[in-house]
């Protein structure tokens, strides 16, 4: 059993996996998300600051929703982030398309079967590496 202290408020708990908080907590920041989820939709305009103040959300949390694409923005929203692999700004997730497909066919690449050797020409009469039998 695995005893952790919970990241957000300090109790201990059992821990099974994913983030470090208590059950407790978790319940709390899903209900935090559904609220800044409705206030997305209700504010297409807003900024990230705005999103964090009025909510009562870090926007590091935001952020990490975003990455997680749990929350998407809309192309009226002004909020971008940049893709980790080359910088461009996207609207949810980690990385912008292109970045996607070149990773994707690069693991396709990595895991094709190389074709075998191909099997060596027989010369017509035998090649002397049978076994023979004397009469």
């Amino acid at each position: 059993m695995d005893v952790r202290a919970c990241k957000s408020c300090g109790k201990l708990f059992n821990y099974l996996s994913g983030p470090p908080i208590c059950m407790a907590c978790k319940d709390e920041l899903e209900k935090k998300f559904q609220l800044v989820k409705e206030y997305i939709r209700d504010n297409k305009g807003a900024s990230m600051q705005q999103i964090a103040d009025d909510n009562e959300v870090p926007i590091k949390q935001l952020q990490q929703w975003v990455r997680e694409e749990r929350l998407e923005f809309t192309e009226e929203s002004p909020i971008q982030i940049e893709c980790e692999s080359c910088g461009t700004l996207i609207r949810t997730g980690r990385f912008c398309e292109k970045c996607k497909d070149n990773m994707a066919s690069g693991l396709t690449n990595a895991f094709k079967k190389e074709a075998p050797p191909p099997a060596p020409k027989k010369k017509p009469g035998g090649d002397g590496n049978h076994m023979r039998f004397l009469k």
